[in-house]
C-alpha cells in the first residue's frame, strides 16, 4: 500500500501562525517594525510568503502598514482597548447565555480551564485561556455571532499580552474563569453571563483605566441625555395639555 503524504501547511501559512505567535505572546512588541528580508531569513522562506502573511496579520488588526514606517506591530492604548473590549461586553456575555440555555457542552472551555492550570509559561497559558473564552462563545448556536466574535479574538489577545505584561493577574483571571465555568455547568445561564460580563469589564478597567473612564463618560453622557429627552418629551406633553384645557376653561367663563 503506497503512504499518502502528510499534508503539511502552506509557506504562508506556516510565516502568518509563526508571526501571529510571536505577537501574542509578547516575543513581538507594540510598535516594533517587521521587516521582510528579516523574516523570510528568519523562517527560511522568500519574501513572498512573508508579504503576503503581512497582509493577512493588517487585516485582522494584529500589524499596521504604513507608506513611510513599513510594517509595525499595532499599538495597544486606552482607545484601542476600549474598542476592542466593547464590542467583547456587548457580545460575548449573550452567546454565553445561548449556549447554557440551549444545553451546549462546555467539555472544551473545562478542557481549557485545566490546561491554563497547568501551564509552565505565559505563552501556553494564556493560549489556553483564548481556547477557554472561545469554548465558551462558540456553541450558542449562531455561527455568525461566533465569528464576530473570531474577528475581534487576536485583537482582544493583543490587548491582554500587553497588559499581563505591565501587571500579571492569572490567579485572578483563573478565579473568574472557574466561577463562570460553575455557573455556566450549573444552567445558570443569567448568572454565567453576568459573571462573564464583570470578568471582561474589571480587566480592561484595571490594565487600562483610561478606557474605562472613557466608557463610564459616554454612559454618563448618554444617560444625561436620555433623562433631557424624557424631561423634554415630558414638558412638550404637559404644555399641550395645558393648550388643550385653556380653550374649555375660556368657554366656561362665557
Amino acid at each position: 500500500m503506497t503512504a499518502v503524504p502528510i499534508p503539511i501547511p502552506s509557506r504562508t501559512q506556516f510565516v502568518l501562525d509563526a508571526i501571529k505567535h510571536r505577537i501574542l505572546t509578547g516575543q513581538l512588541t507594540p510598535g516594533q517594525a517587521l521587516v521582510e528580508t528579516e523574516l523570510a531569513a528568519q523562517f527560511g522562506v522568500s519574501k513572498t510568503p512573508v508579504r503576503e502573511a503581512l497582509k493577512t496579520l493588517a487585516g485582522t488588526g494584529l500589524v499596521v502598514m504604513s507608506q513611510y514606517k513599513g510594517v509595525t506591530v499595532r499599538m495597544v492604548d486606552a482607545d484601542m482597548a476600549r474598542e476592542v473590549y466593547d464590542v467583547r461586553l456587548l457580545l460575548e456575555p449573550e452567546a454565553l447565555r445561548r449556549a447554557v440555555r440551549r444545553g451546549a457542552s462546555l467539555g472544551d472551555a473545562r478542557d481549557a480551564l485545566g490546561r491554563a492550570d497547568a501551564a509552565c509559561d505565559t505563552a501556553e497559558r494564556s493560549l489556553a485561556n483564548r481556547e477557554f473564552h472561545r469554548a465558551l462563545y462558540l456553541p450558542c448556536g449562531n455561527p455568525l455571532l461566533g465569528r464576530m466574535l473570531d474577528e475581534v479574538r487576536d485583537q482582544a489577545a493583543l490587548v491582554s499580552a500587553v497588559a499581563w505584561a505591565a501587571d500579571p493577574s492569572w490567579e485572578r483571571e483563573a478565579a473568574e474563569h472557574r466561577e463562570i465555568l460553575r455557573l455556566a455547568l450549573a444552567g445558570d445561564a443569567d448568572g454565567a453571563a453576568t459573571a462573564l460580563h464583570a470578568h471582561i469589564a474589571s480587566f480592561v478597567r484595571r490594565a487600562f483605566p483610561a478606557a474605562g473612564e472613557n466608557r463610564e463618560n459616554t454612559e454618563n453622557t448618554e444617560n444625561t441625555e436620555n433623562t433631557e429627552n424624557t424631561e423634554n418629551t415630558e414638558n412638550t406633553e404637559n404644555t399641550e395639555d395645558a393648550e388643550d384645557t385653556a380653550p374649555h376653561q375660556e368657554k366656561g367663563l362665557r
